[in-house]
């Protein structure tokens, strides 16, 4: 039984999982995945590899995940699996890509500059 672990990124959220053959359990922060992401849509988003590539209940996957909001700990989530699948098997990786799946969303936020309200936002104008 061989297991695989990587890394999947997307904002701050960092998410690590260890991937084995079982009989396709999600464990997120040794909680279910039904109690660590309640919104079916978050559910779906962190499933969407492994429907893609017909493997549903073929692994058990066990993830650590720390940063960020909810939304980008699911991404991450689906970036790390979907790495996984590709090092398991590379037939997974033409249908992964074609998705975007493979590709690593590199959009953070972006700093708040001196000056200035927000990152662009300037300070409202009074000409008297």
């Amino acid at each position: 039984m061989e297991i695989t672990n990587t890394i999947g990124r997307r904002k701050t959220a960092v998410a690590r999982i260890y991937i084995k053959s079982g009989k396709g359990s999600v464990t997120v922060n040794e909680r279910e995945l039904k109690e660590y992401f309640p919104s079916e849509i978050l559910q779906t988003i962190v499933n969407q590899p492994f429907a893609l590539v017909g493997a549903e209940n073929k692994y058990d996957v066990n993830v650590n995940v720390k940063g960020g909001g909810i939304a980008g700990q699911a991404e991450a989530v689906r970036l790390a699996i979907t790495r996984a699948l590709c090092e398991l098997d590379n037939e997974f990786r033409a249908p992964l890509k074609k998705e975007g799946f493979v590709t690593r969303d590199p959009r953070m936020v972006e700093r708040k500059k001196f000056g200035r309200r927000k990152a662009r936002r300037r300070f409202q104008f009074s000409k008297r």
